[in-house]
């Protein structure tokens, strides 16, 4: 009886492993896929690469898909792989300022100044964020509003307590609705592709905003993935906003004489005669 090659070719290898000496170590591994010799990586893609704010803006939802690519399926039907999203504005720096009472009035006592800080945050994830990670790995990569490197610069006077200036820091974003710590929002569609949900704030600023996409498996960082999403003012706010940074002499006399004309026009039509 002839025995098909690729049968022959495993007995052979099998024969070889054991005249080597390497017949044990074949058998402790009982499956071999491409996908378990291959490393795990995410791709994303965003509903719109672009935000217009309009007049009447209220605040948008933003879709952002992605897919994971050589998981191991069994791990992924179990909930081991974890797909944390988030959105960062544009960076710069903010000042926090501690009031207190001085001679019967409210005066700015202390303050303390945060380099680079996104000036909005949003954060969807599959589960919640401290029970995918450990803090410290949470704390490296800056994922969630309780883990973003909030660095002090500057000098510093007196005794100034940092841990109370960050946790005002946060608690006064929160306030506004420039962050925002969800603990859900991303839920598989299938069986590698995901979909997260974002939400914009009315107030959230122009500029550039980043989106970073993390997978996670078993608690520990496995890949990340970077999109860019520009936010721009559209129609009259445009203009304003153009007008107040590139002609600020022009738009400071325009806005007091509105103010005059305002102020005149309103006298005459409350005038009590």
């Amino acid at each position: 009886m002839r025995l098909p090659r690729l049968f022959v070719l495993t007995i052979c290898t099998v024969l070889a492993g054991a005249a080597l000496g390497i017949g044990p170590a074949l058998a402790q591994i009982p499956f071999l896929t491409p996908d378990s010799t291959g490393k795990e990586t995410l791709e994303i893609g965003t509903s719109t690469n672009e935000i217009a704010i309009t007049s009447d803006f209220r605040g948008a939802d933003l879709t952002v898909f992605g897919a994971l690519n050589n998981v191991d399926q069994l791990l992924l039907a179990i909930g081991q792989y974890d797909v944390v999203v988030t959105l960062e504005g544009p960076r710069e720096a903010a000042t926090v300022r501690r009031k207190e009472r001085f001679l019967g009035i409210w005066v700015n006592r202390q303050s303390l100044t945060f380099d680079r800080v996104p000036t909005s945050y949003s954060v969807a994830s599959t589960r919640p964020v401290d029970a995918i990670a450990p803090p410290e790995v949470l704390n490296e990569l800056g994922i969630g509003v309780d883990h973003l490197p909030l660095t002090p610069t500057g000098h510093f006077i007196g005794d100034i307590n940092m841990g109370e200036f960050r946790s005002a820091y946060r608690r006064l974003q929160e306030g506004s609705g420039l962050y925002q710590d969800g603990d859900t929002g991303i839920r598989f569609v299938s069986t590698n592709l995901f979909r997260a949900s974002l939400r914009l704030p009315a107030n959230i600023p122009d500029g550039v905003h980043v989106v970073h996409a993390y997978l996670f498996k078993s608690g520990g960082f496995l890949a990340q993935k970077d999109l860019r999403l520009r936010v721009v003012k559209t129609g009259v706010e445009q203009a304003i906003t153009d007008a107040a940074r590139n002609q600020p002499l022009s738009y400071g006399a325009f806005a007091v004489l509105l103010a005059l004309i305002t102020g005149w026009t309103a006298s005459l039509v409350f005038r009590k005669d």
